[in-house]
């Protein structure tokens, strides 16, 4: 039998295997969907695909990655940011109509800016701090928080439970 000649030109193979799902505007999409808090589970679902076929897009398309990086750490960081606004407490100052009685079955609209405040959530406060600093805040804490720098080693002066202080706010 004769044998097969090589077609002209340089030889190109096929690729192996089913093609690819995805498509170039799912990296937008998905960078979007990290910003709602979307977890990988939850994106594999959205685009109809395993979560290892999600992590495989990950390694195959860097653009993709990037995207869900960057949404990710924004949505993060915006988090971090109002739950440290919670455990501190905030104030801010808004407008409110009141409707005030004029006269005689007369009514007039005023528009008052009202100021607002919101105590510190201490839940907030110890999951910002048990997460910050675990090494002195966790549950089972070993080691005592360091000592104050400022404040001489001989210095260890305590009040006793039956002693005053004076200039003390009454509460």
């Amino acid at each position: 039998m004769a044998k097969k000649k090589a077609p002209p030109g340089p030889v190109t193979k096929r690729p192996v295997g089913r093609p690819s799902a995805y498509r170039d505007e799912y990296a937008e999409q998905a960078r979007k969907l990290c910003l709602l808090g979307a977890i990988d589970r939850e994106m594999a679902d959205f685009f109809g695909v395993s979560e290892q076929t999600l992590n495989a897009w990950k390694k195959e398309f860097p653009e993709f990655l990037e995207a869900i990086r960057a949404g990710k750490l924004k949505a993060d960081a915006e988090v971090a940011t109002k739950l440290y606004e919670r455990a501190c407490g905030s104030e801010w100052t808004e407008q409110q109509a009141f409707k005030l009685k004029a006269g005689k079955g007369e009514e007039r609209v005023e528009i008052v800016t009202v100021r607002r405040a919101v105590p510190p959530d201490t839940n907030a406060i110890a999951l910002f701090l048990h997460n910050r600093r675990p090494d002195l805040w966790r549950k089972n804490a070993t080691t005592p928080p360091p000592a104050d720098p400022n404040v001489p080693d001989d210095y260890k002066y305590q009040l006793e439970p039956d002693e005053s202080v004076p200039d003390a706010p009454i509460l």
